[in-house]
């Protein structure tokens, strides 16, 4: 056999093999023309998963469990069966007592229900990031509590992933800790990817600098589209907050639902079972996210596999048809938003406010707020002033707020991440949800080769005669 003939069997069975080499994937899918039955007939042979997962407690947090449930419905209405959802809520917000309707949970100010129905999978604390992590990779053995629940997904199944919560630059919060961290999160991904029990993942994220959970760490080769509210180094922000464009009705004191969160969901809510592709919800979420140039908006971003992003967003949040009616959709004007990390000071000022004069209530809450606003400042002070013990008082702010490239994860040892943030904590009290945005600091004195025992001492040095007092680790949990 000549080598001529040989190089053109080669040829033909390269081409052959092709479609297999990229998961059988429609041509359609590729170039984003797919029909509505083509899409459909493109998942006939596999199923559809979700997990959803709101990472906070407290009803000053309303807004993160209000989106979980939201998605919730619409993942319902568009065909996806509860036994292939998953969801991760606290479930302290439903029935709490400063909600104005009990047993009710809205997203927008105009909102139906969107508590009604929601699974109770992983509530109160089994909401941790071990079972998160134990969910997604399908180990009914290592989850802990809750329904025991799992993505058992197989080789031609499609996966949602939708993130709700407080973050800072490579982490992301839970009511329980430890923290989600950015390292941890995608060797998950690495591992289910690795077990080829999917076809492909889209994960949507909102949080505060939620860009650095993927930058520099997500490969483009594993079958996972993602979009998160934020950059690597921005806020995202809450909505439908009181004293706020659009407001909620006036017995809520406290914000909705989340800049990016409700522009995607509303913008599902709008469509029809063709759905659109999620590189057009992509877009539109962009535009709306943003906030219309403002300093009070924030920058939409893809990773890994962009040209997943070319299929319709009904592969993955199903092809019924919803048509929602009830909901408030904004597109055209500028939203009243606040800063993620603020909302829970509107929630107490606002509670404040409305207290009789002269109670002990308003005093309590005073005291309350005052505790809040000292400690926060405790935690800015005392990591500038770590920094200036460690590097001096000329390079202290360069080197703890410096950025990496662009392409480059926020740090490269991840348990010396872990190992500062612990030490820490110990010293100076838990970081909060606050506290979070200074994972870029430990992140850069990680960076600069700093050893655990260097920042033991400065961090005693520091905070040794600070009584650390409600905001102790022992009480709160480490974030590491």
């Amino acid at each position: 056999m000549s080598w001529h003939l040989v190089l053109s069997l080669s040829l033909l069975l390269l081409i052959l093999i092709t479609p297999s080499l990229i998961g059988a994937r429609p041509s359609c899918e590729l170039n984003g023309s797919c029909s509505l039955d083509e899409s459909r007939k493109g998942q006939e042979d596999g199923t559809n998963w979700a997990v959803l997962v709101a990472g906070s407690n407290e009803y000053y947090n309303y807004r993160h469990q209000a989106d979980v449930c939201h998605a919730y419905q619409i993942l319902k209405r568009r065909g996806l069966k509860d036994k292939n959802i998953v969801v991760f809520m606290y479930d302290d917000i439903a029935k709490h007592k400063e909600n104005p309707k009990p047993g009710v949970i809205i997203n927008s100010p105009k909102g139906h229900d969107v508590y009604a129905g929601v699974p109770k999978d992983y509530t109160g604390v089994s909401v941790t990031a071990s079972n998160f992590y134990a969910v997604l990779l399908g180990d009914k053995k290592s989850v802990k509590g809750g329904s025991g629940k799992v993505v058992a997904s197989k080789p031609n199944d499609r996966i949602f992933v939708y993130y709700s919560d407080h973050g800072g630059p490579g982490v992301l919060g839970m009511p329980n800790l430890p923290q989600i961290y950015a390292k941890d999160f995608i060797e998950v991904l690495e591992k289910k990817y690795a077990s080829g029990t999917y076809k492909e993942m889209v994960i949507y994220v909102e949080s505060c600098e939620s860009g650095s959970i993927f930058e520099g760490l997500l490969k483009e080769n594993m079958n996972i589209y993602v979009t998160t509210a934020s950059n690597a180094e921005e806020s995202s922000w809450g909505t439908y907050c009181p004293d706020m464009k659009p407001p909620p009705p006036p017995e809520y004191d406290t914000c909705l639902g989340d800049l990016y969160s409700v522009a995607w969901m509303e913008d599902s809510d709008k469509q029809n079972s063709n759905g659109e592709t999620l590189e057009q919800q992509y877009k539109t979420v962009k535009v709306r996210t943003y906030n219309h140039n403002s300093s009070e908006g924030s920058h939409v971003m893809e990773y890994g596999a962009k040209d997943i992003n070319a299929e319709s967003i009904s592969l993955y949040q199903g092809f019924g048809e919803i048509n929602v009616t009830d909901s408030t959709h904004v597109t055209d004007e500028l939203m009243g938003v606040i800063n993620q990390r603020d909302a829970d000071l509107v929630f107490f000022q606002r509670k404040y406010e409305k207290l009789a004069d002269g109670s002990q209530e308003k005093a309590d809450m005073l005291k309350q707020i005052t505790d809040i606003k000292n400690h926060r400042s405790h935690l800015d002070s005392s990591i500038d002033a770590i920094g200036t013990k460690l590097f001096g008082p000329r390079n202290s702010h360069v080197i703890l707020t410096s950025l990496r490239g662009q392409g480059k994860p926020i740090v490269d040892d991840w348990g010396c991440l872990k190992s500062m943030v612990r030490v820490y904590e110990t010293h100076c009290g838990s970081l909060t949800e606050y506290g979070m945005k200074h994972m870029r600091a430990f992140a850069n004195i990680c960076n600069n080769k700093v050893s655990e025992a260097n920042m033991s001492s400065a961090a005693v040095d520091i905070c040794g005669t600070h009584d650390v007092g409600q905001w102790s680790p022992s009480k709160k949990g480490y974030s590491a």
